[in-house]
């Protein structure tokens, strides 16, 4: 019994020295990552280059990626202003009330996406709540549901 909980234990051994790198190694891996490489500004003008899922998943990479994504607020500007053209009246609320540009993109981003369907008359011809897609939802307040109506009165 002994043995074989000797010889578990160097097979054990042995898997964490195959997962360990080499110094050698691990510079190599430093040198693809971009963003420890090259300047700040470089690293935001390729970040700034993709859209909001990309973006997001960019973050998710490695921890320098989600350091530099997270840590730049002017990444999610161009994402929220996007935003703004449904939910105007939200977005210069939460950036009066002091929000990150980050943080009021991610307070809006589901609703914009809602709103813009409502408002666009996706769901004009619906005659009951049973016709609604259930995920398609969102808590909106009063003022966006008075904005919604008024473009259901107008069509």
């Amino acid at each position: 019994m002994q043995k074989a909980s000797k010889k578990n234990k160097q097979a054990v051994a042995s898997c964490k020295e195959l997962t360990i790198l080499p110094p050698a190694k691990k510079k190599e891996e430093n040198r693809e990552d971009f963003v420890e490489l090259l300047p700040p500004e470089v690293s935001f003008k390729i970040f700034s280059e993709l859209d909001i899922q990309s973006l997001c998943k960019a973050a998710m990479t490695c921890k320098s990626w989600n350091c530099a994504i997270e840590n730049s607020d002017h990444l999610w500007k161009h994402h929220c202003l996007t935003v703004r053209a449904v939910c105007q009246r939200e977005i210069d609320c939460d950036r009066g009330n002091g929000y990150s540009w980050k943080v009021t993109l991610l307070r809006n981003y589901w609703k914009s996406k809602v709103k813009h369907e409502w408002l666009s008359g996706k769901y004009s011809n619906i005659h009951s709540g049973c016709g609604l897609p259930e995920k398609i939802m969102y808590p909106m307040d009063a003022d966006t549901w008075g904005e919604i109506l008024e473009a259901e009165l107008e069509r």
